[in-house]
């Protein structure tokens, strides 16, 4: 292997991606799975870490579950330093737990407002925060928060979101900052619309045939022309995650398909 190419190699690396039961976090731990990492990932329950178990051996990945909710600073510690036992250092973190709520900003509550924060912006401070130390203890470390096409535009109804994922570039920022001189790189992806389970509503025929007017809206705001698939993060967060990526830091890479670079199309 040429050695720019076993520059994304991640072999013995042991890659936390948190949240990753399914959808982009499990895509982008299959990718670091097959670029040589040891995959570790959490959810709130053991029922959701039992799906996502399940979900890797099918795919023939040998990961690591744990159960610990990212906004609980003391329940991220402890299990950093389990997993760190049981596993190895986080090398590297991939800040993939989100949520999100459609809400019109006037009739959304604090409470709601706050829990969007909490899980979105305050979860990967925490997780962040709980991994860096070990990775100044040997000699680097990488993290990867995943942004938004919010963390650079307002849309209706995802006030809180998009704040959190504005809120999230500047920490990846930060984090660059701060930590760069002990050899960690703080990246952001920031994903297009992409093809999931929880999207497909919108990407439905509907009764006369026709696509769905939100499916019709992306097509034509896309340059690409088609939603982004969960493997299309794949390469991004391997780049991200390797020594290929040593000299990048505090950078937010789009996977977008060219929407932020598109006016969109006119129309007829």
């Amino acid at each position: 292997m040429s050695e720019a190419l076993s520059a994304f190699r991640l072999d013995g690396k042991v890659a936390l991606v948190t949240g990753a039961v399914y959808g982009i976090g499990f895509e982008i731990a299959r990718a670091l799975h097959e670029a040589g990492a040891k995959i570790v990932f959490n959810s709130i329950n053991q029922e959701s870490v039992d799906q996502g178990l399940d979900a890797y051996r099918e795919a023939g990945i040998e990961a690591y579950g744990y159960v610990f909710d990212v906004t609980d600073e003391d329940a991220v510690n402890e299990y950093v330093a389990r997993i760190a036992k049981e596993v190895g250092d986080v090398d590297i973190l991939v800040n993939n737990a989100g949520i999100i709520k459609r809400v019109p900003m006037v009739e959304m509550p604090a409470s709601e407002w706050r829990q969007v924060i909490d899980v979105d912006l305050t979860g990967p401070f925490i997780c962040s925060k709980a991994v860096i130390p070990a990775m100044i203890k040997n000699g680097g470390g990488k993290i990867i928060n995943i942004c938004s096409m919010m963390s650079e535009l307002g849309r209706e109804t995802v006030s809180a979101y998009a704040a959190a994922k504005g809120g999230l570039k500047m920490l990846t920022r930060n984090i660059a900052s701060e930590y760069g001189e002990f050899n960690i790189q703080c990246n952001g992806i920031g994903p297009g619309y992409i093809a999931t389970p929880q999207t497909a509503p919108l990407r439905e025929k509907q009764e006369d045939g026709t696509p769905h007017p939100f499916d019709q809206f992306i097509i034509a705001k896309t340059p690409a022309a088609r939603w982004g698939t969960p493997g299309d993060l794949g390469g991004p967060a391997v780049f991200l995650a390797s020594s290929a990526s040593d000299f990048v830091n505090g950078h937010v890479l789009y996977v977008d398909g060219g929407i932020l670079a598109y006016i969109g199309k006119q129309p007829k």
